[in-house]
Protein backbone atom coordinates (compact mmCIF):
# COMPACT_ATOMS: atom_id res chain seq x y z
CA UNK A 1 0.00 0.00 0.00
CA UNK A 2 1.05 3.39 -0.76
CA UNK A 3 2.27 5.91 1.45
CA UNK A 4 1.07 9.98 0.89
CA UNK A 5 3.33 12.64 3.00
CA UNK A 6 0.66 14.06 5.72
CA UNK A 7 2.08 17.24 6.37
CA UNK A 8 1.01 20.04 3.90
CA UNK A 9 3.77 23.08 3.43
CA UNK A 10 3.45 25.58 6.62
CA UNK A 11 4.74 28.76 6.41
CA UNK A 12 3.86 32.40 7.43
CA UNK A 13 4.24 35.30 6.79
CA UNK A 14 7.04 37.01 8.75
CA UNK A 15 5.48 40.33 9.36
CA UNK A 16 1.69 42.16 8.56
CA UNK A 17 3.05 44.21 5.91
CA UNK A 18 3.22 40.81 3.80
CA UNK A 19 -0.12 39.97 3.89
CA UNK A 20 -2.86 41.48 1.62
CA UNK A 21 -5.38 42.41 4.48
CA UNK A 22 -8.23 43.60 2.05
CA UNK A 23 -9.07 39.86 1.03
CA UNK A 24 -11.27 37.17 2.94
CA UNK A 25 -8.74 34.30 1.81
CA UNK A 26 -5.01 34.99 1.62
CA UNK A 27 -2.96 32.24 -0.17
CA UNK A 28 0.04 31.72 2.91
CA UNK A 29 3.90 30.93 1.95
CA UNK A 30 7.11 30.80 3.71
CA UNK A 31 8.91 33.83 4.38
CA UNK A 32 12.19 35.02 5.29
CA UNK A 33 14.13 38.38 5.12
CA UNK A 34 15.93 36.80 1.78
CA UNK A 35 13.15 34.87 0.63
CA UNK A 36 12.19 31.85 1.02
CA UNK A 37 13.63 28.70 2.70
CA UNK A 38 12.41 25.18 2.13
CA UNK A 39 10.49 23.70 4.41
CA UNK A 40 12.40 20.51 6.18
CA UNK A 41 11.60 17.19 5.95
CA UNK A 42 8.51 15.74 7.40
CA UNK A 43 8.26 13.49 10.21
CA UNK A 44 7.60 9.94 9.48
CA UNK A 45 4.71 10.20 11.89
CA UNK A 46 2.78 12.32 9.47
CA UNK A 47 2.07 10.15 6.59
CA UNK A 48 -1.27 8.08 6.08
CA UNK A 49 -2.31 5.58 4.05
CA UNK A 50 -2.58 6.30 0.67
CA UNK A 51 -5.92 3.88 -0.06
CA UNK A 52 -7.53 4.54 -3.48
CA UNK A 53 -11.34 5.20 -4.45
CA UNK A 54 -10.48 1.47 -5.75
CA UNK A 55 -9.19 -0.13 -3.31
CA UNK A 56 -11.90 1.19 -0.61
CA UNK A 57 -14.42 -0.47 -3.26
CA UNK A 58 -12.80 -3.53 -3.52
CA UNK A 59 -12.77 -3.43 0.61
CA UNK A 60 -16.90 -2.89 0.90
CA UNK A 61 -17.47 -5.74 -2.23
CA UNK A 62 -15.20 -7.85 -0.57
CA UNK A 63 -16.81 -7.11 2.66
CA UNK A 64 -20.17 -7.94 1.12
CA UNK A 65 -19.34 -11.16 -0.34
CA UNK A 66 -17.39 -12.62 2.57
CA UNK A 67 -20.79 -11.92 5.06
CA UNK A 68 -22.80 -13.72 2.02
CA UNK A 69 -20.65 -16.76 3.14
CA UNK A 70 -20.52 -16.42 6.61
CA UNK A 71 -23.15 -13.81 8.41
CA UNK A 72 -21.60 -12.89 11.32
CA UNK A 73 -22.11 -9.22 10.79
CA UNK A 74 -19.23 -8.38 13.39
CA UNK A 75 -16.74 -10.14 15.26
CA UNK A 76 -18.40 -11.74 18.38
CA UNK A 77 -17.11 -12.05 21.91
CA UNK A 78 -17.25 -15.25 22.72
CA UNK A 79 -18.13 -16.39 26.07
CA UNK A 80 -15.71 -18.08 27.72
CA UNK A 81 -16.14 -21.89 29.16
CA UNK A 82 -14.60 -21.78 32.43
CA UNK A 83 -15.10 -19.31 34.80
CA UNK A 84 -13.51 -15.71 34.90
CA UNK A 85 -14.21 -12.37 35.82
CA UNK A 86 -14.90 -10.89 32.08
CA UNK A 87 -16.75 -14.57 31.43
CA UNK A 88 -19.92 -14.47 29.60
CA UNK A 89 -23.11 -16.20 30.60
CA UNK A 90 -23.40 -16.97 27.00
CA UNK A 91 -27.07 -14.90 26.54
CA UNK A 92 -24.26 -12.17 25.12
CA UNK A 93 -24.49 -11.69 21.29
CA UNK A 94 -22.86 -8.29 20.15
CA UNK A 95 -24.23 -8.36 16.80
CA UNK A 96 -27.98 -5.98 16.18
CA UNK A 97 -29.91 -4.49 13.68
CA UNK A 98 -34.10 -3.41 13.13
CA UNK A 99 -36.19 -0.76 11.94
CA UNK A 100 -38.66 1.13 9.43
CA UNK A 101 -37.87 3.28 6.31
CA UNK A 102 -35.83 5.61 6.86
CA UNK A 103 -34.80 8.30 5.03
CA UNK A 104 -30.33 9.80 4.47
CA UNK A 105 -31.96 13.39 5.23
CA UNK A 106 -33.51 12.74 8.51
CA UNK A 107 -29.81 10.78 9.31
CA UNK A 108 -27.00 12.47 7.29
CA UNK A 109 -24.65 11.55 9.74
CA UNK A 110 -25.11 7.75 9.82
CA UNK A 111 -22.24 5.91 8.06
CA UNK A 112 -21.83 2.20 6.93
CA UNK A 113 -18.71 0.55 8.22
CA UNK A 114 -17.21 -1.80 5.70
CA UNK A 115 -14.49 -4.51 6.86
CA UNK A 116 -12.76 -7.20 4.43
CA UNK A 117 -9.53 -9.04 5.08
CA UNK A 118 -8.55 -11.84 2.61
CA UNK A 119 -6.01 -12.80 4.84
CA UNK A 120 -3.34 -12.75 1.88
CA UNK A 121 -4.71 -16.02 0.32
CA UNK A 122 -6.73 -17.03 -2.96
CA UNK A 123 -8.39 -19.12 -0.64
CA UNK A 124 -12.00 -17.41 0.03
CA UNK A 125 -12.81 -20.08 3.18
CA UNK A 126 -10.04 -17.67 5.57
CA UNK A 127 -11.45 -14.61 4.20
CA UNK A 128 -13.23 -11.97 7.19
CA UNK A 129 -16.10 -9.59 6.18
CA UNK A 130 -17.88 -7.54 9.05
CA UNK A 131 -20.52 -4.65 9.01
CA UNK A 132 -21.49 -2.67 11.63
CA UNK A 133 -22.60 1.13 11.70
CA UNK A 134 -21.64 4.66 13.27
CA UNK A 135 -21.96 8.10 13.60
CA UNK A 136 -20.07 11.14 11.90
CA UNK A 137 -19.75 13.07 15.21
CA UNK A 138 -16.72 15.32 13.26
CA UNK A 139 -16.07 15.95 9.81
CA UNK A 140 -13.61 13.06 10.38
CA UNK A 141 -14.30 10.81 13.31
CA UNK A 142 -16.72 8.73 13.54
CA UNK A 143 -18.15 7.03 16.77
CA UNK A 144 -18.81 3.25 16.82
CA UNK A 145 -19.06 -0.16 18.95
CA UNK A 146 -15.74 -1.25 20.52
CA UNK A 147 -16.75 -4.80 19.24
CA UNK A 148 -16.50 -3.31 15.69
CA UNK A 149 -12.77 -2.36 15.80
CA UNK A 150 -11.25 -4.52 18.34
CA UNK A 151 -8.54 -6.71 16.88
CA UNK A 152 -9.02 -5.65 13.62
CA UNK A 153 -6.74 -3.29 11.55
CA UNK A 154 -9.35 -1.05 9.98
CA UNK A 155 -6.65 1.07 8.02
CA UNK A 156 -5.15 -1.71 6.47
CA UNK A 157 -8.86 -3.39 5.31
CA UNK A 158 -11.62 -0.47 6.32
CA UNK A 159 -13.60 1.64 3.98
CA UNK A 160 -16.22 4.29 5.60
CA UNK A 161 -19.25 5.08 3.23
CA UNK A 162 -21.26 8.26 3.75
CA UNK A 163 -23.79 10.54 2.59
CA UNK A 164 -26.37 7.51 1.34
CA UNK A 165 -29.09 5.14 3.02
CA UNK A 166 -28.33 2.65 0.61
CA UNK A 167 -25.65 0.14 0.67
CA UNK A 168 -23.29 0.07 -2.10
CA UNK A 169 -24.08 -2.06 -5.42
CA UNK A 170 -20.83 -2.41 -6.59
CA UNK A 171 -18.93 0.46 -7.15
CA UNK A 172 -22.61 2.22 -7.01
CA UNK A 173 -22.41 4.09 -3.88
CA UNK A 174 -25.60 5.92 -4.81
CA UNK A 175 -24.71 9.36 -4.18
CA UNK A 176 -22.39 8.76 -1.23
CA UNK A 177 -18.86 8.97 -0.35
CA UNK A 178 -16.10 6.84 0.51
CA UNK A 179 -13.20 7.10 3.19
CA UNK A 180 -10.72 5.15 4.65
CA UNK A 181 -9.89 4.48 8.11
CA UNK A 182 -6.44 6.56 9.28
CA UNK A 183 -6.41 5.78 12.81
CA UNK A 184 -8.53 3.73 15.47
CA UNK A 185 -9.14 4.13 19.35
CA UNK A 186 -10.80 1.30 21.38
CA UNK A 187 -12.16 2.53 24.93
CA UNK A 188 -9.23 1.02 27.02
CA UNK A 189 -11.82 -0.08 29.95
CA UNK A 190 -13.69 -2.12 26.97
CA UNK A 191 -13.65 -5.62 28.19
CA UNK A 192 -13.50 -7.97 24.69
CA UNK A 193 -15.14 -11.08 26.28
CA UNK A 194 -18.35 -9.57 27.79
CA UNK A 195 -18.80 -6.41 25.83
CA UNK A 196 -18.79 -4.51 29.32
CA UNK A 197 -16.21 -1.41 30.56
CA UNK A 198 -17.96 0.84 27.52
CA UNK A 199 -17.84 -0.63 24.39
CA UNK A 200 -17.36 2.50 22.45
CA UNK A 201 -14.59 3.44 19.61
CA UNK A 202 -13.51 6.17 17.71
CA UNK A 203 -12.17 5.77 14.08
CA UNK A 204 -10.27 8.61 12.20
CA UNK A 205 -10.84 9.07 8.78
CA UNK A 206 -8.58 10.00 6.01
CA UNK A 207 -10.79 12.18 4.70
CA UNK A 208 -12.93 14.68 6.34
CA UNK A 209 -16.93 14.49 4.94
CA UNK A 210 -19.36 17.11 4.32
CA UNK A 211 -22.29 16.05 6.17
CA UNK A 212 -23.90 17.03 9.49
CA UNK A 213 -22.10 15.40 12.44
CA UNK A 214 -23.96 14.20 15.71
CA UNK A 215 -23.24 15.21 19.17
CA UNK A 216 -22.82 12.24 22.38
CA UNK A 217 -25.03 13.97 25.29
CA UNK A 218 -23.72 15.06 28.04
CA UNK A 219 -22.79 13.22 31.55
CA UNK A 220 -24.92 15.06 33.67
CA UNK A 221 -27.91 14.30 31.38
CA UNK A 222 -30.80 12.30 33.49
CA UNK A 223 -33.51 12.75 31.34
CA UNK A 224 -32.75 10.70 28.19
CA UNK A 225 -32.45 8.01 30.41
CA UNK A 226 -35.58 7.88 31.76
CA UNK A 227 -38.05 5.20 31.79
CA UNK A 228 -40.37 5.74 28.41
CA UNK A 229 -38.25 7.67 27.07
CA UNK A 230 -38.53 7.66 23.23
CA UNK A 231 -35.59 6.78 21.56
CA UNK A 232 -34.54 6.72 17.69
CA UNK A 233 -31.82 3.50 16.58
CA UNK A 234 -30.95 3.80 12.90
CA UNK A 235 -29.12 0.60 11.09
CA UNK A 236 -28.98 -1.42 7.73
CA UNK A 237 -28.75 -4.48 9.80
CA UNK A 238 -31.32 -8.01 9.52
CA UNK A 239 -34.87 -7.19 9.44
CA UNK A 240 -35.72 -10.68 10.32
CA UNK A 241 -34.93 -13.09 13.07
CA UNK A 242 -35.26 -15.87 9.71
CA UNK A 243 -33.18 -14.21 7.24
CA UNK A 244 -29.09 -13.20 7.77
CA UNK A 245 -29.34 -10.24 5.01
CA UNK A 246 -28.90 -6.83 5.83
CA UNK A 247 -31.30 -4.45 4.82
CA UNK A 248 -30.38 -2.36 1.54
CA UNK A 249 -31.26 0.45 2.74
CA UNK A 250 -31.49 3.03 6.33
CA UNK A 251 -33.78 1.66 8.78
CA UNK A 252 -35.04 3.38 11.97
CA UNK A 253 -36.71 2.22 14.87
CA UNK A 254 -38.43 3.76 17.89
CA UNK A 255 -38.17 2.10 21.09
CA UNK A 256 -38.45 3.38 24.70
CA UNK A 257 -36.09 3.22 27.56
CA UNK A 258 -35.86 1.05 30.14
CA UNK A 259 -34.47 1.21 33.44
CA UNK A 260 -31.94 -0.66 34.32
CA UNK A 261 -33.72 -2.81 36.23
CA UNK A 262 -35.70 -4.08 33.29
CA UNK A 263 -32.21 -5.68 31.69
CA UNK A 264 -30.97 -6.93 34.70
CA UNK A 265 -33.82 -9.03 35.98
CA UNK A 266 -33.50 -10.99 32.06
CA UNK A 267 -30.29 -10.78 31.54
CA UNK A 268 -28.46 -10.91 35.12
CA UNK A 269 -24.59 -10.34 35.36
CA UNK A 270 -24.18 -9.66 31.84
CA UNK A 271 -25.84 -6.27 32.15
CA UNK A 272 -23.62 -4.12 34.08
CA UNK A 273 -26.02 -0.63 35.03
CA UNK A 274 -23.74 2.65 34.41
CA UNK A 275 -21.92 1.43 31.48
CA UNK A 276 -24.78 -0.43 29.88
CA UNK A 277 -28.42 1.52 29.30
CA UNK A 278 -31.39 -0.74 27.99
CA UNK A 279 -34.20 0.31 25.95
CA UNK A 280 -36.89 -1.54 23.55
CA UNK A 281 -40.33 -3.60 24.54
CA UNK A 282 -39.57 -6.94 25.54
CA UNK A 283 -39.45 -9.47 22.71
CA UNK A 284 -42.25 -11.22 21.48
CA UNK A 285 -40.55 -14.37 20.60
CA UNK A 286 -41.06 -13.85 16.75
CA UNK A 287 -40.41 -11.01 14.26
CA UNK A 288 -44.12 -10.00 14.84
CA UNK A 289 -44.95 -7.63 17.69
CA UNK A 290 -40.98 -7.01 18.55
CA UNK A 291 -39.42 -4.13 17.74
CA UNK A 292 -35.82 -4.01 18.47
CA UNK A 293 -32.21 -3.39 16.44
CA UNK A 294 -30.59 -6.90 15.29
CA UNK A 295 -27.66 -8.14 13.79
CA UNK A 296 -25.66 -5.24 11.45
CA UNK A 297 -26.81 -2.32 13.66
CA UNK A 298 -24.20 -2.41 15.87
CA UNK A 299 -22.16 0.58 16.69
CA UNK A 300 -25.12 2.45 15.70
CA UNK A 301 -26.93 5.21 17.51
CA UNK A 302 -29.42 5.08 20.24
CA UNK A 303 -30.65 9.53 19.53
CA UNK A 304 -32.52 10.56 21.97
CA UNK A 305 -33.73 14.35 21.80
CA UNK A 306 -30.95 14.90 19.19
CA UNK A 307 -28.19 13.31 21.17
CA UNK A 308 -26.49 10.18 21.17
CA UNK A 309 -27.43 8.44 24.73
CA UNK A 310 -26.01 4.50 23.82
CA UNK A 311 -24.10 2.90 20.86
CA UNK A 312 -25.57 -0.61 19.65
CA UNK A 313 -23.60 -3.26 21.64
CA UNK A 314 -25.34 -6.38 22.44
CA UNK A 315 -28.91 -8.34 22.48
CA UNK A 316 -29.88 -12.11 22.06
CA UNK A 317 -28.83 -14.33 18.94
CA UNK A 318 -31.50 -13.52 16.04
CA UNK A 319 -33.13 -10.43 18.76
CA UNK A 320 -36.43 -11.84 19.21
CA UNK A 321 -36.52 -14.44 22.19
CA UNK A 322 -39.40 -13.70 24.47
CA UNK A 323 -39.14 -11.30 26.91
CA UNK A 324 -35.83 -9.80 25.61
CA UNK A 325 -34.36 -6.35 25.75
CA UNK A 326 -31.49 -4.51 23.53
CA UNK A 327 -28.56 -3.07 25.30
CA UNK A 328 -26.75 0.00 24.70
CA UNK A 329 -23.36 1.13 25.30
CA UNK A 330 -24.43 4.15 27.96
CA UNK A 331 -22.85 7.34 26.40
CA UNK A 332 -22.99 9.55 29.21
CA UNK A 333 -20.54 7.30 31.25
CA UNK A 334 -17.96 8.13 28.59
CA UNK A 335 -18.27 11.22 26.92
CA UNK A 336 -15.08 13.01 28.18
CA UNK A 337 -13.09 9.95 27.40
CA UNK A 338 -14.83 9.74 23.55
CA UNK A 339 -14.97 13.51 23.26
CA UNK A 340 -10.98 13.84 24.01
CA UNK A 341 -10.42 11.72 20.71
CA UNK A 342 -12.62 13.28 18.78
CA UNK A 343 -10.98 16.87 19.34
CA UNK A 344 -7.74 15.40 20.33
CA UNK A 345 -5.59 18.70 19.68
CA UNK A 346 -2.93 16.98 17.74
CA UNK A 347 -0.44 18.28 14.95
CA UNK A 348 1.03 14.99 14.29
CA UNK A 349 -1.99 12.64 13.70
CA UNK A 350 -0.46 10.52 16.44
CA UNK A 351 -4.17 11.27 18.83
CA UNK A 352 -1.92 13.42 21.20
CA UNK A 353 -1.48 17.33 22.15
CA UNK A 354 1.03 18.88 20.70
CA UNK A 355 3.07 22.16 21.36
CA UNK A 356 3.57 24.94 19.71
CA UNK A 357 6.20 27.57 20.45
CA UNK A 358 8.04 30.67 18.91
CA UNK A 359 11.57 32.05 19.48
CA UNK A 360 11.68 35.64 21.47
CA UNK A 361 14.84 36.12 19.63
CA UNK A 362 14.58 35.81 15.85
CA UNK A 363 10.48 34.76 15.40
CA UNK A 364 11.82 30.89 14.59
CA UNK A 365 8.37 29.23 15.60
CA UNK A 366 8.25 24.75 16.49
CA UNK A 367 6.21 21.87 16.98
CA UNK A 368 7.29 20.02 19.59
CA UNK A 369 5.53 16.45 19.28
CA UNK A 370 4.14 14.67 22.48
CA UNK A 371 5.94 11.74 23.73
CA UNK A 372 2.73 10.56 25.33
CA UNK A 373 3.10 9.67 29.06
CA UNK A 374 6.60 9.20 29.39
CA UNK A 375 9.31 11.74 29.96
CA UNK A 376 10.21 14.21 28.79
CA UNK A 377 6.72 14.10 27.06
CA UNK A 378 7.47 16.47 24.72
CA UNK A 379 10.02 14.92 21.58
CA UNK A 380 11.49 16.23 18.39
CA UNK A 381 10.46 19.50 17.33
CA UNK A 382 9.78 20.11 13.91
CA UNK A 383 11.01 24.33 12.26
CA UNK A 384 7.64 25.50 10.79
CA UNK A 385 10.16 29.03 10.09
CA UNK A 386 9.66 32.70 11.06
CA UNK A 387 6.85 33.70 13.01
CA UNK A 388 7.97 37.00 13.67
CA UNK A 389 5.96 40.29 13.70
CA UNK A 390 2.50 38.14 15.41
CA UNK A 391 1.48 39.10 18.70
CA UNK A 392 -0.54 35.96 19.95
CA UNK A 393 -0.75 32.29 18.10
CA UNK A 394 -3.13 29.71 19.19
CA UNK A 395 -3.80 25.82 18.12
CA UNK A 396 -7.08 24.92 17.68
CA UNK A 397 -8.81 22.64 15.13
CA UNK A 398 -11.36 25.71 14.01
CA UNK A 399 -13.00 23.70 11.36
CA UNK A 400 -12.72 20.22 12.74
CA UNK A 401 -11.17 18.69 9.99
CA UNK A 402 -8.50 16.74 12.35
CA UNK A 403 -6.07 19.05 10.76
CA UNK A 404 -5.10 21.70 13.68
CA UNK A 405 -4.98 25.60 12.81
CA UNK A 406 -3.48 28.48 13.87
CA UNK A 407 -5.12 31.49 14.89
CA UNK A 408 -3.22 34.15 15.01
CA UNK A 409 -2.84 38.06 15.45
CA UNK A 410 -1.05 40.82 13.83
CA UNK A 411 0.04 43.59 15.24
CA UNK A 412 -2.35 45.87 13.61
CA UNK A 413 -5.31 43.58 15.29
CA UNK A 414 -6.27 41.80 12.70
CA UNK A 415 -7.36 37.98 13.28
CA UNK A 416 -6.74 35.26 11.08
CA UNK A 417 -6.91 31.48 11.08
CA UNK A 418 -4.24 29.64 9.58
CA UNK A 419 -5.90 26.42 8.27
CA UNK A 420 -5.35 23.81 5.76
CA UNK A 421 -7.39 24.02 2.86
CA UNK A 422 -7.85 20.46 1.76
CA UNK A 423 -5.37 20.06 -1.04
CA UNK A 424 -1.77 19.88 0.31
CA UNK A 425 -0.82 24.01 2.00
CA UNK A 426 -2.42 26.79 4.23
CA UNK A 427 -4.62 29.42 3.60
CA UNK A 428 -4.94 32.67 6.14
CA UNK A 429 -9.17 32.62 6.37
CA UNK A 430 -9.17 36.31 8.04
CA UNK A 431 -11.14 36.75 10.85
CA UNK A 432 -11.39 40.31 11.45
CA UNK A 433 -10.04 43.51 13.27
CA UNK A 434 -10.14 45.39 16.24
CA UNK A 435 -8.84 42.41 18.04
CA UNK A 436 -5.95 44.06 19.69
CA UNK A 437 -8.53 45.54 22.50
CA UNK A 438 -7.89 41.89 23.53
CA UNK A 439 -5.75 41.02 26.58
CA UNK A 440 -5.82 37.35 25.97
CA UNK A 441 -7.45 35.22 23.90
CA UNK A 442 -7.72 31.30 24.00
CA UNK A 443 -9.64 28.34 22.19
CA UNK A 444 -10.80 26.24 24.97
CA UNK A 445 -13.08 24.04 23.10
CA UNK A 446 -16.53 24.08 22.65
CA UNK A 447 -18.24 25.79 25.38
CA UNK A 448 -21.70 26.80 23.71
CA UNK A 449 -22.48 23.00 23.28
CA UNK A 450 -23.18 23.29 19.02
CA UNK A 451 -20.37 20.42 18.36
CA UNK A 452 -18.19 23.54 17.80
CA UNK A 453 -15.13 25.08 19.11
CA UNK A 454 -15.41 28.83 20.19
CA UNK A 455 -13.31 31.37 21.42
CA UNK A 456 -12.79 33.20 24.73
CA UNK A 457 -11.56 36.99 24.83
CA UNK A 458 -10.21 38.95 27.78
CA UNK A 459 -10.63 42.41 26.82
CA UNK A 460 -8.92 45.86 28.25
CA UNK A 461 -11.41 46.30 30.30
CA UNK A 462 -11.22 42.88 32.38
CA UNK A 463 -15.04 42.07 30.76
CA UNK A 464 -14.50 38.33 29.21
CA UNK A 465 -16.72 37.33 25.77
CA UNK A 466 -17.57 34.04 24.09
CA UNK A 467 -17.21 33.90 20.67
CA UNK A 468 -19.56 30.96 19.18
CA UNK A 469 -17.66 29.42 16.82
CA UNK A 470 -19.30 28.19 12.94
CA UNK A 471 -17.13 25.59 12.13
CA UNK A 472 -15.43 27.43 9.05
CA UNK A 473 -12.51 29.67 10.94
CA UNK A 474 -14.90 31.79 11.82
CA UNK A 475 -17.24 33.38 14.88
CA UNK A 476 -20.72 34.09 15.34
CA UNK A 477 -21.93 37.58 17.71
CA UNK A 478 -20.12 37.30 20.80
CA UNK A 479 -22.14 36.65 24.46
CA UNK A 480 -21.04 38.39 27.44
CA UNK A 481 -19.46 36.09 30.08
CA UNK A 482 -18.78 38.46 32.56
CA UNK A 483 -16.54 41.09 34.21
CA UNK A 484 -14.34 41.31 36.43
CA UNK A 485 -11.30 39.63 35.18
CA UNK A 486 -8.86 41.74 34.68
CA UNK A 487 -6.39 40.17 37.73
CA UNK A 488 -7.01 36.74 35.85
CA UNK A 489 -4.98 35.03 33.50
CA UNK A 490 -7.27 32.42 31.42
CA UNK A 491 -6.10 29.29 29.93
CA UNK A 492 -7.60 25.69 29.60
CA UNK A 493 -8.21 23.72 26.55
CA UNK A 494 -10.48 20.55 26.99
CA UNK A 495 -12.80 18.88 29.43
CA UNK A 496 -11.08 19.04 33.11
CA UNK A 497 -13.39 17.68 35.58
CA UNK A 498 -14.61 15.26 33.02
CA UNK A 499 -18.49 15.76 32.43
CA UNK A 500 -18.15 15.75 28.68
CA UNK A 501 -17.89 19.64 28.64
CA UNK A 502 -14.74 21.59 27.93
CA UNK A 503 -13.71 24.00 30.40
CA UNK A 504 -11.86 27.06 31.58
CA UNK A 505 -8.86 27.52 33.96
CA UNK A 506 -8.23 30.82 35.42
CA UNK A 507 -5.51 32.01 37.66
CA UNK A 508 -6.15 35.13 40.03
CA UNK A 509 -4.19 37.86 41.37
CA UNK A 510 -2.92 36.54 44.69
CA UNK A 511 -1.56 33.34 42.37
CA UNK A 512 -4.69 31.27 42.79
CA UNK A 513 -5.89 28.58 39.99
CA UNK A 514 -9.46 28.16 39.59
CA UNK A 515 -11.52 25.72 37.54
CA UNK A 516 -14.37 27.51 35.73
CA UNK A 517 -16.91 24.08 34.52
CA UNK A 518 -18.49 24.61 30.93
CA UNK A 519 -22.05 24.27 31.17
CA UNK A 520 -22.62 23.34 27.75
CA UNK A 521 -24.37 26.62 26.34
CA UNK A 522 -23.42 29.80 25.93
CA UNK A 523 -24.99 31.63 28.35
CA UNK A 524 -24.27 31.24 31.24
CA UNK A 525 -21.20 29.55 29.53
CA UNK A 526 -19.06 29.27 33.18
CA UNK A 527 -20.63 27.50 35.98
CA UNK A 528 -19.42 27.95 39.95
CA UNK A 529 -15.56 27.72 40.08
CA UNK A 530 -13.81 25.53 42.02
CA UNK A 531 -10.11 25.58 43.73
CA UNK A 532 -7.74 24.01 42.16
CA UNK A 533 -5.23 25.30 44.52
CA UNK A 534 -2.53 28.69 45.30
CA UNK A 535 0.83 28.91 44.50
CA UNK A 536 0.70 29.29 40.99
CA UNK A 537 2.06 32.91 40.55
CA UNK A 538 5.23 31.71 40.44
CA UNK A 539 4.67 30.85 36.18
CA UNK A 540 5.14 33.26 33.48
CA UNK A 541 3.29 31.22 30.84
CA UNK A 542 0.83 28.41 30.47
CA UNK A 543 0.42 26.21 27.63
CA UNK A 544 -3.07 24.40 27.12
CA UNK A 545 -3.09 22.32 24.04
CA UNK A 546 -4.97 19.02 25.11
CA UNK A 547 -4.31 15.69 26.04
CA UNK A 548 -0.44 15.18 26.31
CA UNK A 549 -0.01 11.90 28.03
CA UNK A 550 -3.01 9.63 25.91
CA UNK A 551 -4.78 9.03 29.01
CA UNK A 552 -8.36 11.02 27.67
CA UNK A 553 -7.82 14.24 30.21
CA UNK A 554 -6.39 17.15 28.99
CA UNK A 555 -3.16 18.40 31.02
CA UNK A 556 -1.91 22.19 31.73
CA UNK A 557 2.01 22.96 30.98
CA UNK A 558 3.33 26.14 32.77
CA UNK A 559 6.60 27.54 32.64
CA UNK A 560 8.45 29.18 35.66
CA UNK A 561 10.14 32.39 36.38
CA UNK A 562 13.97 30.34 35.73
CA UNK A 563 12.79 29.22 32.10
CA UNK A 564 11.63 25.30 33.68
CA UNK A 565 8.78 23.24 31.65
CA UNK A 566 6.47 21.49 33.80
CA UNK A 567 3.87 18.73 32.81
CA UNK A 568 0.45 18.99 35.06
CA UNK A 569 -1.24 15.75 34.25
CA UNK A 570 -5.10 15.79 34.25
CA UNK A 571 -7.01 13.66 36.61
CA UNK A 572 -10.44 14.26 35.17
CA UNK A 573 -11.69 15.53 38.52
CA UNK A 574 -12.39 19.21 39.74
CA UNK A 575 -11.47 21.30 43.14
CA UNK A 576 -7.76 20.39 44.64
CA UNK A 577 -7.32 16.69 42.79
CA UNK A 578 -7.78 18.81 39.20
CA UNK A 579 -4.01 17.80 38.42
CA UNK A 580 -1.85 14.98 39.77
CA UNK A 581 1.81 16.67 41.14
CA UNK A 582 3.95 17.77 38.49
CA UNK A 583 6.80 16.40 36.23
CA UNK A 584 9.71 18.52 34.92
CA UNK A 585 9.46 18.85 31.16
CA UNK A 586 13.20 20.37 30.55
CA UNK A 587 15.00 23.30 31.22
CA UNK A 588 16.01 25.88 28.82
CA UNK A 589 12.24 27.11 27.81
CA UNK A 590 12.63 30.94 29.16
CA UNK A 591 13.86 31.60 25.50
CA UNK A 592 9.88 31.08 23.82
CA UNK A 593 7.56 34.58 23.96
CA UNK A 594 4.63 32.60 22.91
CA UNK A 595 3.45 29.03 23.42
CA UNK A 596 -0.16 27.67 21.40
Amino acid sequence: MASTSRRPRLGLPAAAAALALGGAVLAAAPAQASGTTPVPPRPAVTEKPGVSHAELLERIQGSRTALKNDPATAPTAAPKTSPSPEASSGTVDPKIIGGTAASITEAPWMVQLHYYDDKGTADPSDDEGYFCGGTLVAPAKVLTAAHCVYGLNWAKNGAVVAGTGQLPDGSDLHGGRVAGVWRQWVNPTYKPATTAGGDLAVLTLTDALPYKTLQLTSSSDTASYGNGTPATVYGWGRTSSTSDDLSLTLKKATVPMRSDSACTTYYGSDFVPGQMTCAGNPASGQDAGTVSPCNGDSGGPLVVKGRIAGVVSWGVQDCVQTGAYSVYAKTRSYVGAVNARIDDADLDFDGLADLFVRRSSGGGAYEYYSLGDKWPYLGNRYSIGDWSGLSLVRQADLNRDFYQDYLYRTPDGVLYDYAFDGTGSYRSIRVGPGWNVMKDIRVPGDLSGDGLPDLVAKDKDGVLWLYPGKGNGLFGTRVKIGPGWSAYTITGKGDYNNDGKPDLLARDGSGVLWLYPGTGVASPALGTRTKVGPGWNIYNAFATAGDYTGDGKPDLLARDGSGVLWLYKGTGLAGSATFKSRVQVGVGWGGFDLFG
